[in-house]
């Protein structure tokens, strides 16, 4: 093959040969073959059926053929088993680094594809480039330590970002003084560095709050760490918090674990439900936040923690105390700046403001088109006492969307959704419909226990009837009248199992 390529080029004087191009290549070619099959352990040649037309001495040796004529002829993977010169030869790519196996040791192999001038595949070349993976021992260390680092950077950024605030001030929706006292409070005890204790009903907002706190805070760069006291059994709260050294207890992790208090450490704790501790763990609770230091679980190793808390309790904690079931020590410790966030039902005038607030994100993450509240829907959602607060108010927002069938929701659609129905409806409700109302209260049993779906289902179902009643049992001219689509109405008949006059 080497005389094969010396004949392909007239012997000339060296500076006539740079001027020409095709010499210039052959040359290279030459040059190039013969530094591999030098400095390489092996060189092999196949042709277009993968079998061996060429192999230097060496290679051969690996191989067990003394001679390496005993091998031309023979297929690739008989003569070298993990061989994938085939692959090379039928895509035509090259291999150009690999790791191939062999009876002695690993190879680092490079395969070419061999063309003839019509660009036509006709074989392929193979180096073995080492016959041992010490020589690239430096490099492969000086990757692996580098694709380490990186994968601890990217966890290192992921977690940093997971814990993050998500929330701002204005995440808290509303305009009533209630809401802009909240506002001003959190505000103000944002640079601070003392405790804040958020007291108010479930749903109204606290943890929402927490974050734009610490977001408003000197520590907003730091971690936020939530620990959701009423979700975490008791036996498990102080693992949680200071964390545990390997093998303090059965089940423990083999490698420990990092409690909140380590991980929070520059930031900020957020104890979500801190009426919920039960007493022996107040007092470990207490230590922490007044040494700034702590022992993990069986572990004698005494961990600092610099770290702002806040807490939140929908309980009456001065009562816990005189009860004996709150520990005045750390209800001082945690009542320095003490934020009351009002109930939704303290604060209606913000209701329109966040239901369109809500809707806007519930239409965008369902892929609904705008929705409209009409004058009824909202004196139905200021008149409900929103025992669930913001959270309550979503819900039902939510369950509303999703039933949606136009581009206005009505104090009708509404209704079926709104909890236990205990709010006013009489001023919400079209006076149409107030004919209606009294009819399902005098259908109702004497005693008054008719559940609030069965008095929905009775009210929609009367309300149906009377509008196919004024409407000459016409469907068409009942739906319209209602202000929903006929198929709407044709489905809530079949439900309701209303017979229809058959159309003429």
């Amino acid at each position: 093959m080497r005389a094969e390529m010396e004949s392909s080029v007239e012997p000339r004087a060296g500076n006539e040969l740079l001027t020409d191009y095709e010499s210039v290549r052959a040359l290279t070619m030459r040059s190039l073959f013969d530094m591999l099959d030098r400095s390489s352990e092996g060189t092999v040649v196949v042709d277009r059926d993968a079998r061996i037309v060429w192999m230097n001495q060496h290679y051969a040796a690996r191989f067990g053929f003394s001679d390496p004529q005993d091998a031309i002829g023979r297929d690739c993977e008989e003569v070298i088993p993990n061989s994938l010169l085939r692959e090379v030869v039928t895509s035509g790519e090259p291999i150009l680094l690999d790791i191939m196996e062999t009876e002695r040791d690993p190879l680092v192999v490079t395969r070419l594809p061999i063309s003839d001038l019509r660009g036509n595949v006709i074989g392929a070349v193979g180096f073995a480039l080492f016959d041992e993976l010490k020589a690239l021992t430096p490099l492969f260390s000086h990757y692996s330590r580098l694709q380490a680092e990186l994968i601890a950077t990217r966890q290192s950024l992921a977690q940093a970002q997971a814990r993050r605030a998500k929330y701002n001030f204005s995440s808290f929706v509303g305009n009533s003084p209630a809401s802009l006292e909240v506002k001003r409070l959190a505000r103000r005890a944002a640079p601070l560095d003392a405790p804040v204790l958020l007291l108010g009903e479930t749903g109204t907002g606290k943890e929402l709050l927490a974050h734009a706190i610490h977001g408003a805070s000197g520590r907003a760069d730091k971690p936020l760490v939530t620990v959701n006291v009423a979700a975490i059994p008791d036996t498990l709260l102080e693992v949680e918090f200071f964390g545990a050294a390997a093998g303090a207890y059965t089940g423990a992790d083999r490698k420990g674990r990092v409690g909140k208090f380590e991980l929070a450490h520059g930031g900020t704790l957020f104890l979500d439900e801190i009426g919920d501790l039960q007493l022996p763990l107040q007092g470990k609770l207490l230590r922490a936040l007044q040494e700034k230091e702590f022992e993990p679980l069986g572990s004698n190793r005494v961990v600092h923690a610099d770290v702002r808390i806040i807490a939140a309790t929908s309980m009456d904690l001065p009562a816990m105390v005189a009860q004996g079931r709150f520990r005045a020590d750390l209800y001082y410790r945690l009542n320095v700046l003490t934020i009351p966030v009002p109930a939704l039902r303290e604060r209606l005038s913000d209701i329109e403001t966040l239901s369109y607030s809500v809707l806007d994100k519930l239409c965008a993450q369902h892929h609904t088109g705008h929705l409209e509240l009409d004058e009824a829907a909202l004196r139905l959602l200021k008149a409900h006492g929103w025992p669930g607060n913001v959270r309550e108010l979503h819900n039902t927002l939510e369950r509303t969307v999703m039933f949606s069938d136009g581009p206005r929701i009505d104090a009708r659609a509404l209704a079926r959704f709104l909890g236990e129905g205990r709010a006013s409806t009489a001023a919400s409700t079209p006076a149409g419909a107030v004919a209606t109302a009294s009819a399902v209260s005098a259908t109702a049993p004497a005693g008054g226990s008719m559940s609030y779906d069965e008095a929905m289902r009775t009210f929609e179902r009367q309300l149906l009837l009377d509008a196919l009643d004024a409407a000459q049992g016409q469907v068409s001219a009942a739906a319209r009248a209602l202000g929903i689509g006929r198929a709407t109405l044709y489905r809530k008949l079949a439900a309701l199992q209303i017979p229809t006059q058959p159309a003429a």
